[in-house]
């Protein structure tokens, strides 16, 4: 059996990405920390500025902060959004939620279309088919292995998870955007498990919205993102008007002129405090390098994959799938008792994965803050845990968030 420990001693000292942990806040040298797919860590170098926006800009300056910068900062964002999904800077914009930018893109796709069919896929968050539901479209969700033979004449938008956030499933976004483009319909895709570790082409898309606080760093809450292909920004229409989205907002005029370009997908007040926390962590992402994250979250994947099949072999269905092309950075193990095998991780061995229902546990690797060694620490404490079924200890009681 391999020696995991001195396997993974061996891959940290030859991480060329190892010295991007001490970026972060870790007080917990112990914790194995594997949920940055949900929640990344806090960047070190957000704290003084975020005590500097408070303290200073809107402690000192007050509402003058407006015009020191602040109504700046959403494209000045955008640009360095843009670098992580190789995408111009004018396609960009963030601001408010991801489930509200979808609804934003999916509704103004909606009625710049002259059809009304959505297709989508059954493991694409649940958020998103809420949405979805609440468009009064002719909605179709089918399996994920479905959707590109699902697509026809019909069909007015395909949206789906770039990276499904159970499985990890990863969609080809450039195939399927074109076999939609065939038939007269535009795409639109949810880049929230993808942003900021998986490489990104969207030159085929039409549409994409993601989060900014899993594998960007931005701290739970942060604004998100949408992306509107430049051809489309005088097609697809805001359906929210809002006094940011007005050609001159300060000028207080009682009717609606939307402003040229990306600027019209603004609903209202930017969020600054978050959106300056976003700024920290997407600082880091062309300092360590798309190609190196990636080929980084590959091995972290391949890593645990192999050492929880030669740890506990049969013990898990691995449902991610096993080539690196078609997953994301997050592996899913399925287990009946996978919500007390969580608790046992997390309750008694310092190890912080998440649950996702019915039965699956969820490890995330995020490139800039993940060690090998806590990769087969963590592995070493699930072993322990199933070896001595010290889930059978604890009750399947939930808490709120899993």
């Amino acid at each position: 059996m391999p020696d995991w420990t001195a396997l993974a001693a061996d891959l940290d000292a030859a991480d060329p990405l190892a010295t991007f942990r001490d970026e972060f806040v870790i007080d917990e040298p112990d914790l194995c920390y594997l949920d940055g797919n949900s929640l990344g860590r806090l960047p070190k170098r957000t704290i003084p500025r975020v005590e500097a926006a408070l303290r200073q800009q809107w402690g000192g300056r007050l509402v003058r902060g407006w015009n020191d910068g602040w109504l700046d900062l959403p494209v000045r964002l955008a640009g360095m959004l843009a670098k992580v999904l190789n995408v111009q800077p004018t396609e960009i914009l963030v601001g408010d939620t991801t489930s509200l930018n979808l609804y934003k893109l999916a509704l103004g796709a909606l009625r710049a279309h002259d059809k009304r069919a959505i297709l989508t896929t059954s493991d694409n968050f649940p958020s998103d088919l809420y949405v979805l539901q609440g468009l009064g479209a002719e909605l179709q969700v089918v399996e994920p292995d479905l959707l590109e033979s699902s697509i026809s004449a019909d069909t007015a938008l395909v949206t789906a998870s770039h990276v499904a956030y159970g499985s990890g499933q990863r969609s080809d976004i450039a195939h399927l955007s074109e076999i939609a483009r065939k038939n007269g319909a535009w795409s639109l895709w949810d880049l929230s498990h993808s942003a900021g570790v998986v490489p990104l082409d969207l030159s085929t898309a039409d549409m994409a919205v993601g989060c900014g606080y899993k594998y960007l760093n931005g701290g739970p809450g942060v604004p998100a993102f949408l992306y509107l292909r430049s051809d489309l920004h005088e097609t697809v229409l805001n359906p929210i008007q809002g006094w940011f989205g007005q050609d001159r907002p300060f000028s207080f005029e009682p009717e609606y002129q939307p402003v040229a370009g990306i600027a019209k997908f603004q609903v209202s007040t930017p969020s600054i405090l978050s959106m300056v926390a976003l700024e920290s962590g997407l600082e880091l992402y062309p300092e360590a390098g798309s190609e190196l994250i990636w080929q980084k979250a590959v091995s972290l994947t391949a890593f645990f994959i192999d050492m929880v099949c030669s740890e506990m072999p049969g013990q898990f269905e691995i449902v991610t799938p096993l080539d690196p092309a078609q997953r994301g950075a997050h592996v899913s193990l399925r287990h009946p008792e996978a919500w007390r095998i969580t608790r046992a991780l997390t309750d008694r061995m310092n190890v912080i994965p998440d649950f996702r229902r019915p039965d699956m546990v969820r490890f995330g690797f995020s490139p800039l803050t993940t060690s090998f060694a806590e990769v087969a620490t963590a592995v070493h404490r699930l072993t322990k845990v199933m070896k001595d079924r010290i889930f059978d200890e604890l009750s399947d009681e939930m808490p709120t968030v899993t």
